[in-house]
């Protein structure tokens, strides 16, 4: 059996955890899976979107514990794939969590590296690892004060509480909040909206907010013209090739 599952849909490629014994936590083997899934997703030319999810009504609790405990844990090493296995791929193309139930403690993780997050009502997240004293490792620090705000992500981060939906949703945790049991399609039906936009744009867009996190006004700026002039760079080449093809003369809208 497959400890992460890949289908493609379109445009739209979808990883699933396939732990659901253990509520989709997550052993060694399984975070290698998860990162190749994603390697595999970034290396696609056709795919343009990613979904993550869980099977079995879970998103992820976490790391595996219990293999832990056996002396099984998952890597923890300075450099190369995180614990919980992508969380420290920069991709170039979007990915979308789509929670039901738990997204906790290293599930947390995985979902906060997700670019948005589609939530069913019910479903609870929350930096649950805290009771156990297992720190987050996987850009929980990181990721969630850039989400929140440093003061709802430190009072995340030092309680550990559970976060309901209707909270995520007001605090920027989560993008929408779906019925139970439809993250998933809800999460691919966006993913296809965003997959149908054209995409060097979409991209370099994303870019340049992602990269102008790490930079002053003035220099973000500046990257961010550069990301532009690629996307009027395609704009304007797909133009020309539509007037050659005989489209949009003599006034048409065709």
């Amino acid at each position: 059996m497959s400890l992460v599952e890949t289908t493609q849909d379109g445009e739209v490629t979808l990883i699933a955890i396939n732990r659901p014994e253990v509520r989709n936590a997550v052993d060694r083997a399984c975070s290698e899976e998860l990162a190749h899934a994603f390697r595999e997703f970034e290396a696609n030319p056709s795919a343009k979107v990613a979904v993550l999810s869980g099977n079995g009504g879970t998103f992820c609790a976490g790391a595996d514990l219990a293999a832990l405990a056996r002396g099984e844990g998952n890597r923890f090493e300075r450099h190369g794939d995180g614990p919980m296995g992508p969380t420290r791929m920069v991709l170039a193309k979007p990915v979308i969590a789509a929670v039901e139930g738990y997204a906790v403690a290293g599930g947390l993780e995985l979902a906060l590296w997700c670019d948005m997050r589609v939530v069913a009502e019910d479903a609870v997240l929350g930096v649950f690892c805290r009771r156990f004293g297992v720190p987050l490792v996987d850009g929980g620090t990181i990721r969630l004060p850039r989400i929140v705000g440093l003061g709802r992500a430190l009072d995340l981060i030092l309680t550990g509480r559970p976060v309901e939906a209707a909270e995520a949703l007001a605090i920027g945790l989560a993008n929408r909040v779906v019925p139970k049991g439809e993250a998933l399609a809800a999460a691919k039906e966006l993913a296809h909206q965003i997959a149908s936009f054209p995409e060097v744009c979409m991209l370099q867009d994303r870019a340049s907010t992602y990269e102008g996190l790490q930079m002053g006004l003035e220099e973000a700026l500046r990257n961010e013209y550069q990301h532009g002039t690629v996307s009027v760079r395609d704009v304007m080449s797909a133009m020309a090739e539509r007037f050659v093809e005989g489209k949009g003369r003599h006034g048409s809208f065709g």
